[in-house]
């Protein structure tokens, strides 16, 4: 029998997720982000970039602001207000020092208990499928980030230029979409919202399946909880590598 999945720590209030595309979020994390909301937690969303190139039909100048939009549509379908995008550039973000600032800045801004992210890992489902390299990048950044936005002396002119004071009081990270999940969280209560914030990403998802899009977001939602039903005790569930700091 595999390993079972253990809770998710609940002694935190304020999150902050950082993910590369709009539509990360949404391809299973939102159903829990739902829950941590219901439950009084406080969440932020900032993206790496606006997916402008992620839908073949549509030049990029078109496809980037409609995305934008539609990932804060998606975000507010499950409370989530706040969603900033740091203009980098979809397809070839690059891990870097660059990045690393970035991600940091956005932390300090935020000042997160426990921060979420996206599979870093080289592959997703248990090594059977090449993860992409602008998923790789900001999830090995976003893990780096948070140590670089405790530390003063890493990136100073985050305090000279922009008056950002470092924050060290990340105390969590959770990894959606890992090959080695360790936590999770029962979301079959925040499913209806996770759906319903999927499917805002319409355009990409037309452009993605053509089966009905409302029978896709679901069937696909609800197929990965119940992967995790059995390491759960029976429980649907979004799963979660999570590192303790």
């Amino acid at each position: 029998m595999a390993d079972q999945l253990q809770e998710m720590p609940t002694d935190w209030r304020r999150a902050l997720a950082i993910v590369a595309h709009p539509d990360d979020l949404e391809y299973g994390a939102s159903a829990a982000v739902a829950t941590w909301i219901d439950d009084g937690r406080e969440f932020s969303y900032v993206l790496a970039c606006r997916g402008e190139a992620g839908i073949d039909t549509l030049d990029p100048a078109e496809s980037g602001p409609l995305r934008e939009r539609e990932q804060r549509e998606s975000a507010a379908a499950v409370g989530v207000a706040t969603v900033e995008f740091l203009n980098h550039r979809d397809g070839v973000i690059e891990y870097g020092t660059a990045l690393r600032r970035d991600l940091a800045a956005a932390i300090r801004r935020h000042r997160p208990d426990l921060l979420l992210t996206l599979n870093h890992h080289d592959t997703w489902g248990g090594g059977l499928y090449w993860n992409t390299p602008d998923h790789r990048a900001v999830g090995r950044a976003a893990l780096d980030a948070v140590a670089d936005a405790g530390n003063r002396w890493i990136f100073p002119e985050l305090i000279e230029r922009d008056e950002l004071l470092p924050w060290n009081g990340v105390r969590y990270v959770a990894v959606a979409g890992s090959p080695r999940p360790t936590h999770a969280v029962d979301a079959r209560a925040g499913l209806d919202r996770a759906v319903a914030s999927l499917l805002c990403h319409r355009t990409y998802i037309e452009a993605l399946t053509s089966e009905d899009p409302e029978a896709y977001c679901r069937s696909f939602l609800e197929g990965n909880m119940a992967l995790m039903a059995d390491r759960f005790g029976g429980r649907p569930a979004v799963a979660f590598e999570l590192f303790s700091r």
